[in-house]
């Protein structure tokens, strides 16, 4: 053979074995950049998760970057479309056996707050909830599965919608297998294991009354009236709503008041959007308990001949026992939900993450650089604990 067909050939070999690389990237163990330490990476992937802005409803950019990320990693990933352009992505080793799930959620309540970084604090929309918890779980991961000799395997999942709905778990949930031993989920909990966290339901009052001149109000019937009254019956009632010794009182919010079109017209119109964090007792009884002190003003507000309803937006969840049983692990009960109840299956569930929940969904949402890098270091202490051989 003449050289110049050899190194043609060769060409055409080391061509061929990069071509098979990139579609096959389980040919080699998810590891991390040979470059870079851990940290380095944590604090780099954790950055640009932050830039990447993924407000809910508006997730396909981060989705798919991160779906890219893990590929260039090492995992095998699929893109599961909740809609056409929001997805959730699950990345996985052994796509024909999974024992633990660790996943988190990447969409962020508004307004988008840009990355920074100074005196040792790191913030941003979603510097807390949730990508802190999405960076040190993927970093975990890839330093454990360098080392386990575990037989068991494990999967990520990083889903849309957690901030409203749960839309992300809920599709995941009921589009694949939930044979899961344990699953682990992140959310700011100031690095402890929680054990628990309230309930959730919502509803909407609409009162529909009459507009009148307000010079005449008995023309008229004041929707706004009305919905005083049915919010002052319900803030009585928020004082007779079942208790717990360990998630405390079950607590009301007054979320969203709308009513009138002037300061002179009697409002035809009035709603409410009303949320309750149950700390003891189902959904149903709470509902029952809604229902009921509304009840007489329902009556005399049909009587006027207006109208009130009570619409329950969603079937809600009671209180959330959560397992703590990670040895060296401090634990607490918190007052947010999570996607823990929108994952069907028989498993134990954790939650566990860095950071304040106190300091989410507002301007200053930020941790302490030391708090992601420690989150990391316990991500995988829990995960080793998880992936044991028996």
């Amino acid at each position: 053979m003449k050289r110049s067909q050899s190194l043609s050939l060769c060409l055409l070999l080391t061509s061929a074995i990069t071509c098979l690389a990139t579609q096959l990237p389980l040919l080699t163990r998810p590891s991390l950049p040979a470059s870079s330490t851990s940290n380095t990476e944590l604090l780099s992937l954790h950055r640009r998760l932050i830039e990447i802005e993924s407000i809910s409803g508006n997730e396909q950019a981060i989705g798919d970057w991160l779906a890219s990320y893990l590929v260039m990693h090492g995992f095998q990933v699929q893109k599961q479309y909740v809609t056409k352009d929001r997805l959730n992505i699950l990345a996985y080793v052994n796509s024909n056996k999974t024992d633990i799930l660790v996943t988190s959620h990447i969409d962020t309540v508004p307004p988008y707050i840009p990355y920074s970084i100074h005196n040792g604090s790191i913030w941003g929309r979603g510097s807390v909830d949730a990508k802190a918890c999405v960076a040190a779980q993927i970093i975990a991961s890839l330093r454990l599965l360098q080392t386990t000799k575990s037989t068991k395997s494990l999967s990520l999942l990083y889903v849309v919608g957690e901030e409203v709905s749960g839309t992300g778990m809920k599709y995941f949930s009921a589009n694949a297998p939930s044979n899961y031993s344990a699953v682990l989920f992140g959310e700011p909990t100031e690095g402890r294991l929680a054990s628990g966290h309230k309930g959730m339901m919502s509803f909407t009052l609409s009162i529909e009354g009459k507009a009148a001149h307000s010079g005449y109000p008995w023309l008229g019937i004041d929707a706004n009236r009305i919905l005083l009254h049915c919010l002052n019956a319900l803030e009585k009632l928020e004082g007779e709503l079942p208790a717990d010794k360990v998630l405390g009182n079950s607590t009301i919010n007054f979320g969203m008041i709308q009513g009138g079109v002037a300061n002179n017209v009697v409002p035809a119109s009035a709603t409410a959007e009303i949320s309750i964090r149950i700390a003891s007792g189902s959904p149903e009884h709470i509902r029952d308990l809604v229902q009921d002190a509304l009840k007489p003003i329902k009556s005399q507000t049909e009587a006027q001949g207006g109208h009130l309803s009570v619409s329950f937006s969603n079937r809600g969840y009671g209180p959330v026992r959560i397992d703590t049983d990670i040895p060296d692990f401090d634990s607490v009960s918190v007052n947010y939900g999570t996607d823990i109840p929108n994952l069907e299956g028989k498993h134990k569930q954790y939650l566990y993450g860095p950071g304040s929940i106190q300091v989410c969904h507002g301007p200053n949402e930020h941790l302490k650089v030391k708090e992601l890098e420690d989150a990391a270091i316990a991500y995988e202490k829990i995960l080793e604990y998880l992936l044991r051989d028996n």
